[in-house]
């Protein structure tokens, strides 16, 4: 009697621990104590059936050996750790036609941790002010013969809400060249000596804008002051912030400029498309505790820190942004209403070449080659074949397994 072959399966691997096995186990535990908010449930739902089967997805199939794979759809939200890559890379990409041949400044603008209550119940409205608290004080300064440069600065500005350990951390990144265009356009002004401004100064002009915007937004009633930050409401409790903000120093650091603009893509990756913590960080979950790792900024030490699932969870979607925010935004030079014209005249005034936009035209295994070195169409089993399309699996709808079918092999799998 002739002996039934076996089919061709590719083995599972053992992944690592991520965020949505954690949501997964503990999110009713989480629910117990806190009261999961309308916006939080979109993204729950989306981490908790990435890459399952509730998104659909497609089955494939080896030309040469015959190993057929299951491959899950992304949730692509924003906000999931593993759907940031190909975005990321994507958008550095569309930047590296962007560089200039100079040098680039780092730098960050802090909000105190007394607004961090606030905040939270203002997201919109408070982090749109320190967008433009942060672009009026860096464009003042450009414009400021004192500083040394008199025209235009352009910058990229990228908004983080945490910091290692998932405590709240308002604070924005700036990417800015080194220089600025003259107010005809026709000069580029560098920045001399490798400087670029006094961090006390920067700080002091930054925090004056800000409590101005948002003692403006108080007086027009867009701030709202529920619960323990319910005091702030009335005027002499605001007066009492306002001053409690006025005696601080509020803290700009500006890092030493990145002297070869090849290293800028590589700077803007570690900032850029990331949410509060990846899953790489992710060391244990055992009996309702998490352990990850952080990075200790005074030592540069790593080290890891063990907290409560619940915990976990709590500090994880204290910093989901509201729906539609932008959180990486182009100021002066940079902005996108005149972008390409600006950066045209500027790499003519310093001889460079025009960038090349690469994105377009690079498809998702092009893209994943590039950042993993896996090519995804290589059969995992016999490592000679190509995976090739054989059916789609639809997306869970809640309808019957007898009202779905599964779609026809497509014609140039069956080549």
């Amino acid at each position: 009697m002739a002996q039934k072959s076996k089919s061709n399966i590719v083995p599972l691997v053992k992944r690592p621990i991520e965020v949505a096995d954690i949501i997964r186990e503990h999110i009713r535990d989480y629910e117990e104590k806190y009261p999961l908010q309308p916006h939080q449930y979109k993204i729950v739902f989306d981490l908790l059936n990435c890459r399952t089967a509730y998104l659909g997805g497609h089955i494939e199939k080896c030309d040469q050996c015959g190993a057929e794979r299951i491959t899950y759809n992304s949730c692509r939200n924003r906000h999931c750790p593993k759907c940031q890559n190909i975005p990321r890379e994507r958008w550095l990409k569309a930047r590296k036609a962007e560089l200039l041949p100079v040098s680039y400044f780092h730098t960050v603008f802090t909000l105190p941790h007394d607004l961090n209550p606030i905040i939270l119940r203002n997201k919109d409205t408070i982090l749109n002010i320190l967008f433009k608290s942060v672009a009026q004080t860096l464009l003042s300064f450009g414009h400021n013969p004192k500083n040394g440069l008199c025209g235009k600065l352009g910058f990229i500005a990228i908004l983080h809400t945490w910091d290692q350990q998932l405590n709240l951390h308002f604070h924005l990144h700036c990417l800015i060249p080194g220089g600025a265009i003259s107010e005809d356009g026709e000069e580029w002004m560098p920045c001399k000596n490798h400087y670029l401004f006094n961090e006390e100064a920067l700080g002091l002009v930054f925090r004056g804008k800000f409590i101005e915007s948002m003692a403006e937004a108080y007086q027009s009633g867009t701030l709202s002051f529920p619960g323990i930050i319910g005091p702030y409401k009335k005027p002499e409790g605001f007066s009492q912030l306002k001053s409690r903000l006025y005696s601080n120093k509020w803290v700009v650091h500006v890092q030493e400029p990145i002297k070869r603009p090849e290293y800028v893509l590589e700077y803007l990756g570690r900032y850029t498309h990331r949410v509060a913590i990846s899953n790489q960080r992710i060391v244990a979950l055992k009996e309702g505790m998490v352990t990850f790792t952080y990075r200790n900024r005074n030592t540069k030490q790593l080290l890891q820190i063990t907290i409560q699932a619940v915990e976990f969870i709590r500090r994880f979607l204290l910093h989901i942004l509201p729906k539609g925010f932008v959180r990486i935004r182009h100021f002066g030079f940079l902005a996108n209403r005149h972008r390409s014209e600006n950066l045209a005249r500027l790499q003519s005034l310093l001889g460079s070449l025009p960038g090349v936009h690469e994105s377009a035209q690079q498809t998702l295994r092009e893209m994943m080659l590039l950042i993993t070195g896996i090519d995804l169409t290589l059969c995992p089993y016999c490592r000679k074949g190509r995976m090739r399309p054989l059916a789609d699996i639809p997306q869970y709808t809640g309808l019957g397994a007898k009202q779905i079918i599964r779609s026809p092999i497509p014609a140039r799998a069956a080549a």
